[in-house]
């Protein structure tokens, strides 16, 4: 996935999970001013990153996810950081 595949997944899943207009999501979108998410919203976001990107996520890096383009941003280095751990196990075998 690209960036911007990464946006449109993001993008998709917040209109049909919390059923935010389209318009109001952009990459410099307020995950909690702007789209009104509470926590339980972000717990639930995270639960869906973490089964459909396959990818494991700490408190203390979440923390730092402001918008939507944070959201994104996270993605991008999560998955480049499994790949390449991916292939380091794979070049050792």
């Amino acid at each position: 996935m690209d960036r911007n595949d990464i946006f449109l997944f993001i993008k998709k899943y917040f209109v049909d999970t919390f059923e935010i207009p389209e318009k109001k999501i952009n990459l410099k979108s307020s995950l909690f001013e702007d789209l009104e998410l509470d926590s339980i919203d972000a717990l639930d976001m995270v639960g869906m990153l973490e089964a459909e990107m396959n990818i494991e996520t700490n408190e203390k890096e979440l923390k730092t996810i402001i918008t939507v383009q944070d959201v994104v941003d996270y993605i991008i280095a999560k998955t480049s950081q499994q790949n390449n751990a991916d292939l380091n196990s794979q070049a050792t075998v």
